[in-house]
């Protein structure tokens, strides 16, 4: 179903500029087809939804009070109240979608098509697509600039990442990356571009203004085999100066120091993680682990796993609400 009357989810974001508190995280489950709720407070699971077939991007709308689901089986991104996890829409999304990324004015919904070689603008006033734009095969990871004016999107078989104008709607450009870009994240300031190339082995850093790779973070983890290093979910903390990075058969994260673009320490997490949240207070970082059915909270300050909270089968991504 698609109720257009509930699909104004809001431009400013209001919900989630609150600050301090651990927050609650919703957990996607790739095998499971559900999503696990965590109340972080406690660091137990206080709920699950089932959800529909192959559920893996997960994130809030921009007034924090829906969480939205890309079940890639299903061709839909599904619209769930946050307090009940009450289905409330349907939204057509185009084939296989993987990751999306809600428009920092609330307005739509961008979508990589896995299967489609395209990405996907959904209106989600309206709950119908706007426009497509081809891109890459195997897109998957999407983000949106924080100036509003580039729309990017990975192609994990081609091996470069798309630049999308938003204005003109049109792909204008590309830029080439090591193997099977899995995910992208801009820095706060807009100023840069972190590339996660999961076979390539590397993190790469692109300079917005030229569209150019500019550095290339390599991993050398003590505790594990360069072999298992493969990048994957990125985010950054502590005011943009800190990123986090999931190493995926790793079984790590890796800290970074943004401004020196040295990697400072990593911690050993669950078997496998994908993707990962920083909690709104920025102590702790949330990451999903594919291999063993759980979530590792990580705080950030002493480098640690604090707690290790059961979720459903593949757990792929997280979303955090104060």
């Amino acid at each position: 179903m698609v109720l257009s009357s509930v699909l104004a989810l809001g431009v400013g974001g209001a919900a989630l500029a609150q600050s301090g508190g651990a927050g609650t995280a919703y957990v996607s489950n790739e095998r499971g087809n559900s999503v696990t709720v965590i109340d972080l407070a406690a660091d137990k699971v206080v709920a699950t939804w089932p959800v529909g077939q192959r559920p893996r991007g997960i994130a809030l709308s921009r007034d924090g009070t829906k969480v939205l689901v890309a079940v890639g089986t299903d061709n839909a991104v599904e619209v769930r109240d946050r307090q009940s996890g009450r289905l409330i829409a349907s939204l057509p999304s185009g084939q296989d979608p993987e990751q999306f990324w809600p428009s920092r004015d609330g307005r739509m919904l961008y979508v990589s098509n896995e299967d489609d070689a395209a990405v996907t603008a959904i209106d989600l006033a309206k709950g119908e697509v706007a426009w497509q734009v081809p891109v890459g095969r195997e897109p998957e990871g999407v983000t949106e600039s924080p100036d509003g004016k580039w729309l990017v999107v990975t192609s994990e078989d081609q091996h470069f990442v798309s630049w999308i104008d938003i204005a003109t709607r049109k792909a204008i450009d590309q830029t080439p990356t090591a193997h099977r870009p899995r995910h992208v994240e801009f820095t706060p300031d807009g100023r840069d571009l972190w590339v996660a190339d999961e076979t390539g082995q590397v993190v790469q850093i692109i300079d917005v203004a030229t569209r150019k790779v500019t550095a290339t973070l390599s991993f050398a983890s003590p505790e594990t085999q360069s072999y298992k290093v493969m990048p994957c979910g990125i985010r950054f903390t502590d005011g943009g100066r800190l990123a986090v990075i999931a190493l995926g058969r790793a079984n790590q994260i890796a800290l970074v120091d943004v401004q020196s673009r040295t990697v400072t320490g990593y911690v050993r997490v669950g078997g496998r993680p994908w993707h990962l949240a920083i909690t709104p207070d920025g102590k702790h970082a949330i990451v999903a682990n594919g291999m063993t059915d759980n979530v590792s909270v990580v705080d950030l300050a002493a480098r640690s796993v604090i707690a290790t909270v059961p979720a459903g089968g593949s757990p792929w991504g997280v979303a955090i609400a104060p």
